[in-house]
């Protein structure tokens, strides 16, 4: 049973002091940030009159937009500590309010930019003061096609926060709502959680894992028609704003905010699509190594070596993933040191706390590191995983201003998965035990399972729900079903029984409210495993190219940003190295079988 927060020590929990230091000082920063949006009225007709407005209106939207991502951040993270705490979740919807608010004073900013000579902008950027901004101005006047009047762009503002109705519910729904029942099995309770579910799969217990798979999917089973409904409307609603921006597709439009080419999107399926056989390999020996007549979905995660001794309580797994990153030199590994005395993580489950983990955080705070750690091998690559993010923050928030002070989505996977590279490496170049190998073997194969095949199969998923819906057709529980078993059916192979409970997985998924994300997960293991290997085996250039590239930011469009680095995502290479390296890894587990 999950503990309740106040009984976890503090040194397990983050400290939110870099935002705010208690809610009595969100509340006054509230205030400030509700009375200044009237400030922005001065500027509306004539932002671009002369260098000395523009170089204000850009300076006056920075501290309204730092304070607004404080305040939103400390009151996602507070009501992300309890779910069930309805005073954060007052909080956050306040903040959705004021943001549209936020939104719809500043709705001008684009319009009369993209409306303005460009040649008068540019001779405006010979400002010493503006000199910063021609890269942010440069793709603001790409999307001259896309941008609509000031009438039109103060209407979407206003519908904002209506259009995060279906990923708010979903999370209030499946974070907060559902109730899982609990297991008994030989005298032992066992709590299912978003949480547990995973650990409890991987559990050598089959009978336990078959109850606990097809409880945890019956509840969803329960609301199967609510999920498909606010998924729908999801979709619905990446469609509209795509068509309102004359984009020709929902993808396109989503796409075109980091400049990727929809040919990597396409590229990357594609490539998968030609090496599934090599999955379908690693799936039926999977099959053949647990010894099952019929491999179903509980058995994918039941580690394929038993008796191993794997697990990692908090402060081993700290440690192994400090010297994992030794490679990278005293500056980073010393930073890592400091997230684990200075309050930046969020160590363990507590009753109500949000499922999953991930790093957050603003311009202005620590990169924090939520956790959910049941001292398991796979809470360690989570860890470090997650680190990796925050790391990223870090640098490019220490060396870019604020107007570069984040990184593109599209390259928002390579540091974290960099980070699970090289603690794969770590692991498997010192492991002697031809057991302990292979258990790190099979982890390994099931990062790649994870992270290259599971997720450009939601890739996939998501591109053609959003075709289906595009071409007129309706989105029910039972056509989303039948669309992902299909899907399912294809990655897994005939090795694999395709149950009525996996065609539901789609349900319970949180990156399909995240407008074409998931596929960034494939492309950025493919370049994280690019960088490692030119870390491990080139050195000092290739490491100073990969902390070029953490401090990058936004300063360039996230291709460049990359192939600054070494890594070409305009070509399927890293796809299709990385593949290699998977064919690889099922070949050297066979072999010491």
């Amino acid at each position: 049973m999950a503990k309740k927060r106040e009984t976890i020590e503090s040194q397990y929990k983050w400290n939110l002091d870099t935002l705010f230091t208690s809610d009595e000082a969100w509340e006054k920063t509230f205030k400030e940030v509700s009375n200044s949006l009237g400030d922005f009225e001065e500027f509306k007709g004539s932002l671009t009159q002369d260098a000395d407005t523009l170089y204000k209106a850009f300076k006056l939207s920075e501290t309204s937009g730092r304070q607004l991502s404080n305040l939103m951040t400390y009151a996602r993270m507070k009501s992300d500590e309890n779910t069930k705490d309805t005073h954060y979740q007052g909080l956050s919807a306040r903040m959705e309010s004021l943001y549209g608010q936020y939104r719809e004073a500043t709705s001008f900013f684009l319009p009369e930019l993209i409306q303005s000579d460009e040649a008068h902008i540019m001779g405006l950027l010979e400002d010493e003061r503006l000199k910063l901004y021609t890269q942010h101005i440069s793709n603001i006047l790409r999307a001259r096609p896309h941008t609509l009047s000031q009438e039109s762009e103060n209407l979407l503002a206003q519908a904002s926060e209506l259009m995060s109705t279906p990923s708010n519910a979903f999370g209030m729904l499946s974070g907060a709502d559902l109730k899982f029942p609990s297991v008994e099995k030989d005298g032992e309770t066992y709590d299912i959680s978003h949480g547990s579910f995973v650990p409890l799969l991987m559990n050598e217990d089959r009978k336990l894992r078959e109850e606990v798979y097809n409880k945890y999917y019956g509840v969803f089973t329960d609301h199967k028609n609510v999920f498909a409904s606010l998924l729908s409307s999801e979709v619905k609603k990446n469609i509209f704003n795509a068509k309102a921006r004359k984009h020709s597709s929902a993808r396109a439009s989503a796409l075109f905010e980091n400049n990727v080419p929809e040919s990597v999107y396409d590229n990357l399926i594609d490539a998968v699509h030609n090496n599934l056989d090599a999955m379908h390999e690693y799936i039926d020996l999977r099959k053949k190594m647990l010894g099952v007549d019929e491999l179903r979905p509980y058995d994918l995660y039941v580690p394929l070596i038993d008796n191993v001794d794997m697990a990692f309580d908090y402060e081993s797994g700290k440690q192994t993933v400090l010297d994992s990153l030794q490679v990278l030199g005293d500056d980073y590994t010393s930073v890592v040191e400091k997230s684990y005395t200075d309050g930046w993580i969020d160590v363990y489950e507590n009753e109500g706390k949000r499922s999953g983990a991930y790093s957050w955080g603003t311009y202005d705070s620590k990169p924090y590191i939520l956790l959910n750690y049941h001292d398991k091998l796979s809470d360690v690559f989570t860890l470090t995983h997650e680190m990796g993010h925050s790391m990223h923050s870090y640098y490019t928030r220490k060396t870019q201003e604020h107007v570069y002070g984040n990184y593109s989505i599209f390259v928002a996977e390579v540091a974290s998965t960099t980070n699970e590279a090289l603690l794969n490496h770590h692991l498997l170049s010192r492991v002697e035990d031809k057991r302990e190998k292979l258990y790190l073997l099979n982890n390994y194969l099931e990062n790649f399972r994870g992270t290259v095949f599971r997720q450009t199969m939601f890739a996939e998923f998501e591109r053609d729900i959003h075709a289906a819906v595009e071409s007129g057709k309706a989105l029910t529980s039972e056509t989303l079903s039948q669309m992902y078993r299909d899907l399912n059916e294809k990655y897994y192979g005939p090795s694999l029984k395709v149950d009525d409970y996996l065609s539901l997985e789609w349900a319970r998924i949180p990156h399909f409210y995240y407008n074409f994300y998931v596929f960034q997960y494939a492309t950025g293991f493919s370049s994280a495993e690019a960088l490692a290997k030119k870390i491990t085996t080139e050195g000092q250039p290739a490491i100073d190219a990969y902390f070029d590239f953490l401090s990058a930011g936004c300063s360039d469009y996230p291709i460049e940003v990359l192939k600054k680095a070494g890594v070409d995502m305009n070509t399927s290479e890293p796809v299709d190295k990385a593949l290699d390296t998977f064919r690889s890894l099922v070949k050297e587990m066979k072999s010491l079988l």
